[in-house]
């Protein structure tokens, strides 16, 4: 990170950015640390200019969603900083990167870990069902993982909510998220509400046990048309049959909507086969 007092450091309020380790359209990730206390975390600088409307109008209900919540399994924002022509979200800072490299790294997931990342997805996903909001580009890469030197396995953390949306007015209609892991009542305009986030959380754990996503195409267009005309009619088989049967129900689509998949969110939530 380099000695606090180099001149040649960048300095945002209490916090010198050390190395990238992330870029995306309209925003760098820095790792950083606090000047006085030395505590690790990510700075994520956007570029003002690059905003178009809608997308400044999700970047600051992301901050307003993020300074509402504080649960081990939610990316913690610590502070907003804005300039004339900058805005920095500091994060708290996440050693194990993302669940997509996790996976790329290692393949197939023993189910023990896959069990043990979706109970902790589910834990912050029922923070999101309590405040009424939909995620809607949940993914293996905003899936962040943190480690922690009491146990072997990295603790899972659902971040960027710049697609999040407030369930209180009614259901949402927005075509939003990623083409593997978008619902296909999403792909297909309709209406669609938390459950859409299911579908997403069915993909992720087919990958986490595959090594590989539940769809593919060569273009974005036939992967939309696979996830919305066919059914997924490779089935896994798990030492668990309450595990396999979720799987099925989460990502078979033979009538063209995301079918009902429990009574409630909160039947997903709690689950026997996570626990």
């Amino acid at each position: 990170m380099g000695d606090p007092d180099c001149k040649q450091c960048r300095v945002i309020g209490e916090y010198i950015l050390g190395p990238r380790i992330g870029s995306g359209s309209y925003a760098v990730v820095w790792e950083s640390r606090h000047r006085q206390s030395g505590m690790v975390v990510a700075i994520k600088e956007i570029d003002k200019e690059r905003l178009n409307p809608k997308v400044k109008d999700n970047l600051f209900k992301e901050i307003e969603i993020l300074r509402t919540i504080n649960h081990p399994n939610i990316i913690r924002l610590l502070q907003a900083i804005e300039t004339s022509d900058r805005i920095f979200l500091v994060l708290e800072y996440c050693d194990g990167g993302d669940l997509a490299a996790y996976i790329h790294r290692r393949g197939r997931v023993p189910e023990a870990v896959a069990r043990l990342f979706m109970r902790q997805l589910a834990a912050g996903l029922q923070v999101l069902q309590e405040k009424r909001l939909i995620h809607r580009d949940l993914k293996p890469q905003n899936l962040l993982l943190s480690t922690n030197e009491a146990t072997t396995a990295p603790l899972l953390k659902i971040g960027d909510f710049g697609f999040a949306r407030d369930l209180t007015q009614g259901l949402a209609d927005t075509q939003c998220g990623s083409p593997l892991y978008m619902a296909p009542e999403i792909i297909q305009n309709q209406k669609y509400d938390a459950k859409a986030d299911l579908w997403s959380v069915g993909a992720i754990l087919f990958q986490l046990v595959t090594g590989r996503p539940p769809f593919d195409g060569s273009t974005q267009f036939q992967v939309l048309i696979t996830v919305v005309v066919n059914s997924l009619r490779e089935i896994i088989s798990f030492n668990s049959y309450n595990h396999s049967q979720k799987l099925q129900v989460m990502l078979v689509n033979e009538t063209y909507q995301l079918p009902v998949l429990f009574s409630s969110y909160f039947d997903f939530l709690l689950h026997t086969a996570f626990s």
